[in-house]
């Protein structure tokens, strides 16, 4: 007999709108062994909506409500990143597994404070890209020397967000003070990426540029004022010895909106490559090599493959093998730490100009 079913309650699942929407909602359905019990927005209107929408047993209006709700195994928080704190220890504090979107807070220290607070549970970040299956067999295949020493990869990922235009409930995402940004978002998942391929990132030199310093609010006429950058570029050292240069880039179309990685070792190469509007993290990729490899793992929930919702459900049945078997193996809110510190370090070495490494950190 099937064990039962681990119930989902997610905050910010809008049945109209929203990253819940495409992502967490089909990856759920899409899998076995866990279920969408409830569904939390603002408004009664819309939560009923929601509900409806997704099939989910309750809704609420009160994110507390649902986090206290003893039906509720897991709560996934997928609202804007100012709000994550509040709710995030909220649920620590019921001993439920919560899954956080990334960026875990709105600065380092809010992710240090809420990666402290998880230590005892098991936590989940959204950093999801690292268990695309492609990127599992790219991983595999350096650290079995399929492409013998790495010595340089070229990385190219793209957003269509960022740009000379955006709209004004995208507003935040302009403010520094969100810690939602290129910086946080885009570059924060590419080079967590990289680190799941060619080890922890030790050396960081570092450019950042805001090109589009107004941009146009398309719905109002007006303009914002943009207080973070649109524009990263990286060079980077890993653990591993390789060499890497990353240019993240806002304001792509989203037509262009593309990924490439291209990893050159000294017996052979192996390239990523894919991309979405929703960034690397947001889709599938395509592995190729110059050295014979075995085919990726199917995904876990083949059915989202062509969806924004394939490495969102990879890391949920992660989720799910952890909770069952007691296991540590989905990326948590340690992890999230790390990512964050090392999104500060690019962040200084941009603005100082000074090269960081690990080992002055």
């Amino acid at each position: 007999m099937s064990p039962t079913p681990l119930r989902v309650g997610i905050i910010g699942a809008s049945a109209r709108t929203g990253w819940a929407q495409v992502s967490h909602v089909p990856a759920i359905q899409a899998l076995d062994g866990i279920t969408l019990e409830a569904v939390v927005t603002r408004r009664e209107e819309s939560a009923r909506e929601a509900a409806a929408a997704f099939g989910a047993r309750t809704w609420h209006t009160d994110p507390l409500a649902m986090i206290q709700d003893s039906a509720v195994d897991i709560v996934t928080v997928a609202v804007k990143v100012p709000d994550h704190r509040e709710l995030v220890l909220a649920a620590l504090e019921t001993g439920k597994a919560v899954y956080c979107e990334a960026p875990l807070g709105s600065s380092p220290a809010e992710t240090r404070m809420l990666a402290a607070s998880a230590q005892s549970g098991h936590s989940v970040i959204g950093l999801q890209g690292r268990l695309n299956p492609a990127v599992r067999r790219a991983a595999r295949i350096i650290a079995e020397g399929g492409v013998g020493r790495p010595l340089n990869a070229r990385v190219v990922s793209t957003s269509s967000a960022f740009g000379a235009a955006s709209i004004s409930a995208y507003e935040y995402f302009e403010k520094e003070e969100s810690g939602a940004s290129l910086l946080t978002l885009t570059a924060g998942h590419t080079l967590d990426l990289v680190e799941a391929l060619l080890g922890e990132i030790t050396e960081v030199d570092a450019r950042t540029e805001t090109l589009w310093p107004h941009p146009r609010l398309l719905d109002t006429g007006g303009r914002t004022r943009r207080e973070v950058p649109d524009h990263v570029d990286v060079l980077a050292r890993t653990a591993t010895g390789a060499i890497v240069t990353a240019d993240v880039v806002g304001g792509v179309p989203p037509e262009d909106a593309d990924f490439r990685f291209e990893l050159r070792g000294t017996d052979g190469w192996l390239t990523l490559t894919g991309g979405t509007l929703y960034g690397v993290q947001g889709g599938d990729l395509s592995l190729a090599s110059s050295v014979p490899f075995a085919a990726p793992d199917r995904p876990a929930a083949p059915a989202t493959a062509a969806s924004p919702a394939l490495n969102v459900a990879e890391l949920y049945a992660c989720l799910v093998r952890d909770l069952r078997t007691g296991g540590r193996s989905a990326p948590d809110f340690a992890h999230a730490r790390h990512n964050s510190g090392l999104m500060a370090a690019v962040s200084e070495a941009a603005r100082s100009g000074r090269r960081w490494t690990s080992a002055n950190s």
